[in-house]
Protein backbone atom coordinates (compact mmCIF):
# COMPACT_ATOMS: atom_id res chain seq x y z
CA UNK A 1 0.00 0.00 0.00
CA UNK A 2 1.05 3.50 -0.78
CA UNK A 3 -0.12 6.71 -0.77
CA UNK A 4 1.56 9.03 -3.11
CA UNK A 5 0.86 12.90 -1.98
CA UNK A 6 0.05 13.98 -5.36
CA UNK A 7 -2.67 11.67 -6.18
CA UNK A 8 -4.24 12.26 -2.87
CA UNK A 9 -3.90 15.97 -3.24
CA UNK A 10 -5.90 15.79 -6.97
CA UNK A 11 -8.73 13.07 -5.25
CA UNK A 12 -9.05 16.13 -2.42
CA UNK A 13 -9.80 18.71 -5.20
CA UNK A 14 -12.32 16.36 -7.41
CA UNK A 15 -14.06 15.90 -3.92
CA UNK A 16 -14.50 19.13 -3.29
CA UNK A 17 -15.53 20.08 -6.76
CA UNK A 18 -18.39 16.98 -6.08
CA UNK A 19 -19.18 16.92 -2.53
CA UNK A 20 -19.65 19.18 0.32
CA UNK A 21 -18.56 16.97 3.37
CA UNK A 22 -14.70 16.29 3.83
CA UNK A 23 -13.20 13.43 1.41
CA UNK A 24 -12.62 9.87 2.91
CA UNK A 25 -9.44 7.88 3.18
CA UNK A 26 -8.35 6.36 -0.08
CA UNK A 27 -5.65 3.84 0.06
CA UNK A 28 -3.36 3.69 -3.11
CA UNK A 29 -1.16 0.62 -4.61
CA UNK A 30 1.79 1.20 -6.93
CA UNK A 31 4.16 4.09 -7.81
CA UNK A 32 5.26 5.16 -11.08
CA UNK A 33 3.30 7.07 -13.71
CA UNK A 34 2.91 6.77 -17.38
CA UNK A 35 5.16 8.92 -19.50
CA UNK A 36 3.38 12.25 -19.98
CA UNK A 37 4.49 16.21 -19.13
CA UNK A 38 0.89 16.10 -17.25
CA UNK A 39 -0.29 13.74 -14.04
CA UNK A 40 -2.24 11.56 -15.61
CA UNK A 41 -1.40 8.52 -13.49
CA UNK A 42 -2.48 10.77 -10.82
CA UNK A 43 -5.49 11.99 -12.21
CA UNK A 44 -6.39 8.33 -13.21
CA UNK A 45 -6.07 7.17 -9.62
CA UNK A 46 -8.22 10.04 -8.68
CA UNK A 47 -10.96 9.83 -10.72
CA UNK A 48 -11.53 6.46 -10.04
CA UNK A 49 -11.41 7.37 -6.70
CA UNK A 50 -13.57 9.45 -6.77
CA UNK A 51 -16.04 6.95 -7.88
CA UNK A 52 -14.83 4.94 -4.97
CA UNK A 53 -15.76 7.45 -1.83
CA UNK A 54 -19.07 8.13 -3.29
CA UNK A 55 -20.04 4.75 -3.11
CA UNK A 56 -19.05 4.05 0.00
CA UNK A 57 -20.80 7.01 0.96
CA UNK A 58 -23.79 5.97 -0.93
CA UNK A 59 -23.42 2.49 0.63
CA UNK A 60 -22.56 3.51 3.64
CA UNK A 61 -19.93 1.16 3.35
CA UNK A 62 -16.80 0.94 6.66
CA UNK A 63 -14.30 -0.12 4.66
CA UNK A 64 -12.27 1.39 3.09
CA UNK A 65 -11.89 2.24 -0.74
CA UNK A 66 -8.25 0.79 -2.22
CA UNK A 67 -7.46 2.45 -5.96
CA UNK A 68 -4.31 0.32 -7.98
CA UNK A 69 -2.68 3.10 -9.72
CA UNK A 70 -1.17 0.60 -12.29
CA UNK A 71 -4.46 -1.07 -13.16
CA UNK A 72 -6.14 2.81 -13.09
CA UNK A 73 -3.75 3.70 -15.72
CA UNK A 74 -4.22 0.37 -17.71
CA UNK A 75 -8.10 1.09 -17.63
CA UNK A 76 -7.48 4.36 -18.95
CA UNK A 77 -5.87 2.64 -21.92
CA UNK A 78 -7.75 -0.48 -23.21
CA UNK A 79 -9.09 -3.18 -20.37
CA UNK A 80 -10.17 -5.75 -23.13
CA UNK A 81 -7.07 -7.87 -24.82
CA UNK A 82 -8.62 -9.87 -27.85
CA UNK A 83 -6.95 -13.43 -27.82
CA UNK A 84 -6.60 -15.54 -30.92
CA UNK A 85 -7.16 -12.66 -32.84
CA UNK A 86 -6.49 -8.99 -33.91
CA UNK A 87 -6.98 -6.47 -32.03
CA UNK A 88 -9.51 -3.47 -34.24
CA UNK A 89 -7.75 -0.72 -35.59
CA UNK A 90 -8.46 2.38 -33.68
CA UNK A 91 -8.07 5.11 -36.08
CA UNK A 92 -9.29 5.60 -39.70
CA UNK A 93 -6.63 5.76 -42.19
CA UNK A 94 -7.49 9.59 -42.77
CA UNK A 95 -7.72 10.49 -39.01
CA UNK A 96 -4.62 12.23 -37.57
CA UNK A 97 -2.36 15.13 -37.38
CA UNK A 98 -1.18 17.37 -41.02
CA UNK A 99 1.02 20.29 -41.46
CA UNK A 100 -0.70 23.39 -42.21
CA UNK A 101 0.91 26.38 -43.83
CA UNK A 102 0.82 27.99 -40.32
CA UNK A 103 0.94 25.31 -37.90
CA UNK A 104 -1.03 21.85 -37.51
CA UNK A 105 -4.58 20.39 -37.08
CA UNK A 106 -6.00 17.34 -36.69
CA UNK A 107 -8.78 15.63 -38.63
CA UNK A 108 -11.14 13.08 -37.18
CA UNK A 109 -12.75 10.73 -39.10
CA UNK A 110 -13.78 6.88 -37.54
CA UNK A 111 -17.02 8.22 -38.46
CA UNK A 112 -18.16 7.53 -41.69
CA UNK A 113 -20.22 10.84 -41.68
CA UNK A 114 -17.39 12.95 -40.63
CA UNK A 115 -15.19 11.51 -43.07
CA UNK A 116 -17.72 12.41 -45.90
CA UNK A 117 -18.02 16.35 -44.22
CA UNK A 118 -14.04 16.56 -44.34
CA UNK A 119 -14.22 15.38 -47.69
CA UNK A 120 -16.67 17.84 -48.94
CA UNK A 121 -14.20 20.43 -47.89
CA UNK A 122 -10.75 18.66 -48.80
CA UNK A 123 -12.33 16.72 -51.68
CA UNK A 124 -11.83 12.66 -51.93
CA UNK A 125 -8.32 11.51 -51.95
CA UNK A 126 -6.86 8.10 -52.71
CA UNK A 127 -4.29 8.00 -49.72
CA UNK A 128 -3.22 10.03 -46.69
CA UNK A 129 -0.08 11.81 -48.67
CA UNK A 130 -2.56 13.16 -50.96
CA UNK A 131 -4.71 14.42 -48.13
CA UNK A 132 -1.40 15.81 -47.07
CA UNK A 133 -0.67 18.02 -49.93
CA UNK A 134 -3.82 19.31 -49.86
CA UNK A 135 -4.12 20.41 -45.80
CA UNK A 136 -0.65 22.14 -46.63
CA UNK A 137 -2.38 24.78 -48.71
CA UNK A 138 -4.84 25.95 -45.60
CA UNK A 139 -4.12 27.56 -42.86
CA UNK A 140 -5.23 25.99 -39.81
CA UNK A 141 -8.15 27.78 -38.32
CA UNK A 142 -9.73 28.43 -41.78
CA UNK A 143 -9.40 24.70 -41.96
CA UNK A 144 -11.04 23.61 -38.25
CA UNK A 145 -13.93 26.30 -39.07
CA UNK A 146 -14.53 25.23 -42.67
CA UNK A 147 -14.60 21.44 -41.45
CA UNK A 148 -16.56 22.25 -38.38
CA UNK A 149 -19.36 24.40 -40.77
CA UNK A 150 -19.60 21.13 -43.18
CA UNK A 151 -20.60 18.82 -39.89
CA UNK A 152 -17.02 17.62 -39.36
CA UNK A 153 -14.22 17.27 -36.56
CA UNK A 154 -11.40 18.92 -36.41
CA UNK A 155 -9.01 20.93 -34.40
CA UNK A 156 -6.05 23.02 -35.02
CA UNK A 157 -3.07 23.27 -32.75
CA UNK A 158 -3.35 26.09 -29.78
CA UNK A 159 -0.97 26.34 -27.03
CA UNK A 160 -2.40 27.13 -23.50
CA UNK A 161 -2.21 30.78 -24.07
CA UNK A 162 -3.41 30.97 -27.17
CA UNK A 163 -6.71 28.89 -26.04
CA UNK A 164 -6.75 31.10 -22.82
CA UNK A 165 -7.73 34.13 -25.60
CA UNK A 166 -9.57 32.22 -27.46
CA UNK A 167 -13.51 32.74 -26.84
CA UNK A 168 -14.26 29.41 -26.18
CA UNK A 169 -11.14 28.84 -23.51
CA UNK A 170 -12.05 31.67 -21.86
CA UNK A 171 -15.29 30.57 -21.38
CA UNK A 172 -14.59 27.04 -19.91
CA UNK A 173 -12.21 28.54 -17.89
CA UNK A 174 -15.32 30.29 -15.60
CA UNK A 175 -17.10 27.10 -15.71
CA UNK A 176 -16.98 24.80 -12.38
CA UNK A 177 -16.05 21.07 -13.23
CA UNK A 178 -19.26 19.75 -12.32
CA UNK A 179 -22.41 21.89 -13.16
CA UNK A 180 -24.56 20.84 -10.59
CA UNK A 181 -28.39 21.59 -9.97
CA UNK A 182 -30.88 19.76 -7.15
CA UNK A 183 -34.52 19.65 -9.39
CA UNK A 184 -38.03 18.96 -8.09
CA UNK A 185 -39.56 16.71 -5.12
CA UNK A 186 -39.38 12.76 -5.86
CA UNK A 187 -41.14 9.71 -4.67
CA UNK A 188 -39.47 7.89 -2.25
CA UNK A 189 -36.85 5.64 -3.72
CA UNK A 190 -37.55 1.71 -3.88
CA UNK A 191 -33.97 0.60 -4.09
CA UNK A 192 -32.55 -1.54 -1.81
CA UNK A 193 -28.72 -0.66 -2.97
CA UNK A 194 -27.59 -4.09 -1.26
CA UNK A 195 -23.71 -4.40 -0.40
CA UNK A 196 -22.66 -6.63 -3.40
CA UNK A 197 -24.55 -5.46 -5.93
CA UNK A 198 -25.72 -2.05 -4.95
CA UNK A 199 -27.09 -0.92 -8.35
CA UNK A 200 -29.24 -3.59 -8.86
CA UNK A 201 -32.65 -2.95 -9.75
CA UNK A 202 -31.92 1.14 -10.67
CA UNK A 203 -32.52 1.45 -14.53
CA UNK A 204 -29.76 3.58 -16.57
CA UNK A 205 -30.66 4.93 -20.10
CA UNK A 206 -27.56 5.26 -21.62
CA UNK A 207 -27.68 7.75 -24.88
CA UNK A 208 -23.62 8.11 -24.97
CA UNK A 209 -21.13 7.87 -27.55
CA UNK A 210 -17.39 7.10 -27.47
CA UNK A 211 -15.34 7.06 -24.94
CA UNK A 212 -16.40 9.23 -21.94
CA UNK A 213 -20.15 8.13 -21.29
CA UNK A 214 -19.84 4.72 -22.09
CA UNK A 215 -16.96 4.58 -19.62
CA UNK A 216 -19.01 5.69 -17.16
CA UNK A 217 -22.20 3.66 -17.88
CA UNK A 218 -19.84 0.90 -17.98
CA UNK A 219 -18.60 0.87 -14.59
CA UNK A 220 -22.51 1.82 -13.41
CA UNK A 221 -23.31 -1.71 -15.03
CA UNK A 222 -20.73 -3.17 -13.33
CA UNK A 223 -22.30 -2.61 -10.10
CA UNK A 224 -25.41 -4.00 -10.83
CA UNK A 225 -27.19 -1.37 -12.78
CA UNK A 226 -29.98 -2.42 -15.66
CA UNK A 227 -28.19 -0.30 -18.70
CA UNK A 228 -29.80 0.28 -21.78
CA UNK A 229 -27.94 2.24 -24.31
CA UNK A 230 -29.67 3.81 -27.27
CA UNK A 231 -27.71 4.49 -30.99
CA UNK A 232 -29.46 6.09 -34.16
CA UNK A 233 -29.73 4.05 -36.74
CA UNK A 234 -26.56 3.68 -38.85
CA UNK A 235 -24.04 4.73 -35.76
CA UNK A 236 -21.18 2.16 -35.58
CA UNK A 237 -18.11 1.69 -33.11
CA UNK A 238 -16.53 -0.73 -34.69
CA UNK A 239 -12.94 -0.28 -32.38
CA UNK A 240 -14.27 -0.01 -29.09
CA UNK A 241 -17.74 -2.08 -29.07
CA UNK A 242 -16.32 -4.55 -27.31
CA UNK A 243 -14.52 -2.56 -25.12
CA UNK A 244 -17.19 -1.00 -23.76
CA UNK A 245 -20.38 -2.55 -24.23
CA UNK A 246 -19.55 -4.97 -20.72
CA UNK A 247 -22.79 -5.44 -19.01
CA UNK A 248 -25.49 -3.26 -21.35
CA UNK A 249 -27.86 -4.37 -23.69
CA UNK A 250 -27.58 -2.04 -26.39
CA UNK A 251 -30.59 -0.86 -28.85
CA UNK A 252 -31.13 1.12 -31.64
CA UNK A 253 -34.14 4.26 -31.86
CA UNK A 254 -34.89 6.99 -34.92
CA UNK A 255 -35.10 9.62 -32.41
CA UNK A 256 -36.01 11.94 -35.89
CA UNK A 257 -39.37 9.82 -36.04
CA UNK A 258 -42.65 10.25 -33.96
CA UNK A 259 -42.30 6.45 -33.34
CA UNK A 260 -38.55 6.95 -31.85
CA UNK A 261 -39.43 9.78 -29.79
CA UNK A 262 -42.56 7.73 -28.33
CA UNK A 263 -40.58 4.99 -27.13
CA UNK A 264 -37.84 7.24 -25.95
CA UNK A 265 -40.78 8.93 -23.56
CA UNK A 266 -41.54 5.75 -22.27
CA UNK A 267 -38.52 4.81 -21.35
CA UNK A 268 -37.54 7.66 -19.64
CA UNK A 269 -40.57 8.23 -17.97
CA UNK A 270 -39.57 4.21 -16.42
CA UNK A 271 -35.49 5.11 -15.99
CA UNK A 272 -33.89 6.53 -12.77
CA UNK A 273 -30.46 7.23 -14.47
CA UNK A 274 -30.43 9.17 -18.02
CA UNK A 275 -26.60 10.10 -19.14
CA UNK A 276 -26.20 11.13 -22.35
CA UNK A 277 -23.72 12.64 -24.62
CA UNK A 278 -25.41 14.70 -27.18
CA UNK A 279 -24.28 18.48 -27.90
CA UNK A 280 -25.54 21.41 -25.71
CA UNK A 281 -29.27 21.68 -27.54
CA UNK A 282 -29.31 18.40 -29.25
CA UNK A 283 -31.67 17.06 -26.97
CA UNK A 284 -33.66 19.98 -26.29
CA UNK A 285 -33.94 20.37 -30.20
CA UNK A 286 -35.58 16.70 -30.61
CA UNK A 287 -38.19 17.63 -27.57
CA UNK A 288 -36.11 16.04 -24.52
CA UNK A 289 -35.18 19.43 -23.07
CA UNK A 290 -33.98 19.16 -19.10
CA UNK A 291 -38.02 20.31 -17.50
CA UNK A 292 -39.67 17.78 -19.98
CA UNK A 293 -37.21 14.78 -18.79
CA UNK A 294 -37.79 15.74 -15.62
CA UNK A 295 -41.47 16.05 -16.18
CA UNK A 296 -41.39 12.18 -17.52
CA UNK A 297 -39.26 10.90 -14.49
CA UNK A 298 -39.59 13.06 -11.29
CA UNK A 299 -36.65 12.72 -9.36
CA UNK A 300 -34.25 11.49 -12.64
CA UNK A 301 -30.71 11.76 -11.73
CA UNK A 302 -29.51 13.29 -15.29
CA UNK A 303 -25.41 13.91 -15.90
CA UNK A 304 -24.93 14.90 -19.04
CA UNK A 305 -21.58 15.62 -21.08
CA UNK A 306 -19.93 18.06 -23.91
CA UNK A 307 -16.75 18.45 -25.68
CA UNK A 308 -16.02 22.16 -25.45
CA UNK A 309 -17.62 23.25 -22.74
CA UNK A 310 -21.62 24.45 -21.74
CA UNK A 311 -21.20 27.87 -22.93
CA UNK A 312 -19.22 30.07 -25.56
CA UNK A 313 -19.53 29.92 -28.95
CA UNK A 314 -18.40 26.00 -29.37
CA UNK A 315 -21.28 24.64 -27.17
CA UNK A 316 -22.72 23.26 -29.90
CA UNK A 317 -19.23 22.28 -31.59
CA UNK A 318 -18.88 18.34 -32.30
CA UNK A 319 -15.80 17.41 -30.69
CA UNK A 320 -13.77 14.17 -29.21
CA UNK A 321 -10.47 13.83 -26.74
CA UNK A 322 -8.12 14.10 -28.91
CA UNK A 323 -9.51 17.17 -30.99
CA UNK A 324 -9.66 18.75 -27.48
CA UNK A 325 -5.70 18.10 -26.95
CA UNK A 326 -5.42 19.76 -29.68
CA UNK A 327 -7.20 22.72 -29.13
CA UNK A 328 -6.83 23.78 -25.47
CA UNK A 329 -2.59 23.28 -25.52
CA UNK A 330 -2.42 19.62 -24.23
CA UNK A 331 -0.68 18.46 -27.31
CA UNK A 332 1.47 21.69 -28.08
CA UNK A 333 2.89 21.44 -24.29
CA UNK A 334 3.50 17.87 -25.07
CA UNK A 335 5.58 18.97 -28.24
CA UNK A 336 7.81 21.24 -26.27
CA UNK A 337 8.21 18.40 -23.35
CA UNK A 338 9.18 15.47 -26.04
CA UNK A 339 11.45 18.37 -28.04
CA UNK A 340 9.49 17.14 -30.99
CA UNK A 341 8.34 19.04 -34.01
CA UNK A 342 5.02 17.33 -34.40
CA UNK A 343 2.33 17.38 -32.30
CA UNK A 344 2.43 15.31 -29.30
CA UNK A 345 -0.90 14.04 -27.30
CA UNK A 346 -0.95 12.28 -23.86
CA UNK A 347 0.11 8.66 -23.67
CA UNK A 348 -3.82 7.80 -23.63
CA UNK A 349 -7.47 9.38 -23.94
CA UNK A 350 -7.40 10.85 -20.55
CA UNK A 351 -10.27 13.68 -21.19
CA UNK A 352 -12.48 10.73 -21.78
CA UNK A 353 -11.56 8.90 -19.04
CA UNK A 354 -11.53 11.06 -16.37
CA UNK A 355 -14.39 12.73 -17.57
CA UNK A 356 -16.30 9.30 -17.33
CA UNK A 357 -15.31 8.16 -14.27
CA UNK A 358 -16.50 11.69 -12.85
CA UNK A 359 -19.84 11.27 -14.83
CA UNK A 360 -20.22 8.17 -12.60
CA UNK A 361 -19.23 9.44 -9.56
CA UNK A 362 -21.81 11.96 -10.37
CA UNK A 363 -24.48 9.30 -10.91
CA UNK A 364 -23.76 8.20 -7.75
CA UNK A 365 -23.94 11.37 -5.68
CA UNK A 366 -27.39 11.73 -7.77
CA UNK A 367 -28.50 8.52 -6.17
CA UNK A 368 -27.56 9.38 -2.70
CA UNK A 369 -29.74 13.05 -2.93
CA UNK A 370 -32.20 11.23 -4.60
CA UNK A 371 -32.34 8.56 -1.52
CA UNK A 372 -31.79 11.07 1.05
CA UNK A 373 -33.22 14.21 -0.07
CA UNK A 374 -36.31 12.88 -2.66
CA UNK A 375 -35.30 15.59 -5.09
CA UNK A 376 -33.73 15.20 -8.51
CA UNK A 377 -30.30 15.74 -9.78
CA UNK A 378 -28.29 17.15 -12.47
CA UNK A 379 -24.88 17.57 -13.56
CA UNK A 380 -23.04 18.80 -16.47
CA UNK A 381 -19.33 17.97 -17.10
CA UNK A 382 -16.99 18.37 -20.38
CA UNK A 383 -14.08 17.32 -21.78
CA UNK A 384 -12.40 20.89 -22.27
CA UNK A 385 -13.23 21.25 -18.45
CA UNK A 386 -11.49 18.09 -18.02
CA UNK A 387 -8.29 19.34 -19.78
CA UNK A 388 -8.05 22.78 -17.89
CA UNK A 389 -8.00 20.71 -15.06
CA UNK A 390 -5.17 18.26 -15.99
CA UNK A 391 -3.45 20.90 -17.29
CA UNK A 392 -3.37 22.58 -13.61
CA UNK A 393 -0.79 18.81 -12.72
CA UNK A 394 2.05 18.83 -14.39
CA UNK A 395 3.95 15.52 -13.77
CA UNK A 396 6.24 14.91 -11.11
CA UNK A 397 8.94 12.93 -11.41
CA UNK A 398 7.89 9.06 -11.68
CA UNK A 399 9.83 5.95 -12.89
CA UNK A 400 7.32 4.22 -15.23
CA UNK A 401 5.22 1.38 -14.68
CA UNK A 402 6.19 -1.94 -16.19
CA UNK A 403 4.30 -2.96 -18.86
CA UNK A 404 0.71 -5.13 -18.98
CA UNK A 405 0.83 -8.72 -17.88
CA UNK A 406 -1.31 -11.68 -17.91
CA UNK A 407 -0.91 -11.22 -14.01
CA UNK A 408 -3.26 -7.74 -14.38
CA UNK A 409 -5.89 -10.02 -16.12
CA UNK A 410 -8.63 -12.04 -14.23
CA UNK A 411 -7.92 -15.07 -14.17
CA UNK A 412 -10.84 -16.28 -16.31
CA UNK A 413 -11.70 -15.57 -20.09
CA UNK A 414 -14.44 -13.24 -21.60
CA UNK A 415 -16.78 -14.96 -24.21
CA UNK A 416 -18.80 -12.95 -26.33
CA UNK A 417 -20.23 -12.70 -30.05
CA UNK A 418 -16.77 -10.73 -30.66
CA UNK A 419 -14.53 -13.75 -29.15
CA UNK A 420 -12.62 -14.54 -26.82
CA UNK A 421 -11.21 -11.88 -24.79
CA UNK A 422 -9.21 -11.18 -21.40
CA UNK A 423 -10.50 -8.07 -19.07
CA UNK A 424 -8.12 -6.42 -16.91
CA UNK A 425 -8.72 -6.59 -13.29
CA UNK A 426 -10.83 -3.74 -11.77
CA UNK A 427 -8.70 -0.83 -10.79
CA UNK A 428 -10.63 -0.25 -7.62
CA UNK A 429 -11.96 -2.24 -4.46
CA UNK A 430 -14.43 -1.62 -2.13
CA UNK A 431 -14.84 -4.96 0.30
CA UNK A 432 -18.03 -6.74 -0.09
CA UNK A 433 -18.68 -4.89 -2.97
CA UNK A 434 -17.25 -5.92 -6.23
CA UNK A 435 -17.37 -4.56 -9.54
CA UNK A 436 -18.69 -7.45 -11.44
CA UNK A 437 -20.01 -7.31 -14.98
CA UNK A 438 -23.14 -10.08 -15.58
CA UNK A 439 -23.89 -9.70 -19.28
CA UNK A 440 -20.49 -9.80 -21.96
CA UNK A 441 -20.10 -7.32 -24.38
CA UNK A 442 -22.82 -7.18 -27.09
CA UNK A 443 -22.37 -5.65 -30.47
CA UNK A 444 -24.78 -2.11 -30.87
CA UNK A 445 -28.21 -2.66 -32.11
CA UNK A 446 -28.26 -6.05 -30.66
CA UNK A 447 -31.10 -5.44 -28.45
CA UNK A 448 -34.67 -4.03 -28.16
CA UNK A 449 -35.55 -0.99 -27.40
CA UNK A 450 -37.33 -1.85 -24.05
CA UNK A 451 -36.26 -2.26 -20.00
CA UNK A 452 -35.62 -5.79 -19.56
CA UNK A 453 -37.87 -5.59 -16.03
Amino acid sequence: MCKPTETASVFTELWRELQENSPPDILYIHRGALPSCFAVSDIAAASIALVAGTLQRLISSNATPEVDRRLASQWFQMSLRPLNRPAPALWDPFAGDYATQDGWIRLHTNAAHHRQAMERVLGIHTDREALAATVKGWRSVALEDAIAQAGGCAAAMRSESEWRSHPQGAAVAREPLFIQQFTGAAPAAPWRLPAARPLLGIRVLDLTRIIAGPVATRLLAGLGAQVLRIDPPGWAEPTLEEEITAGKRCARLNLKSEEGKARLRDLLAKADVVVHGYRADALAALGFDEETRSALAPGLVDVSLNAWGWSGPWRNRRGFDSLVQMACGIAHAGMLWQGSDKPTPLPVQALDHATGYMMAAAVLKGLYHRLHAQQGYRARLSLARTAAFLMAHPQRQETAFPARSRYDELPFYEWSSFGLGARLKPPLWLAGTPLAWSRAPSPLGSDEAKWAW
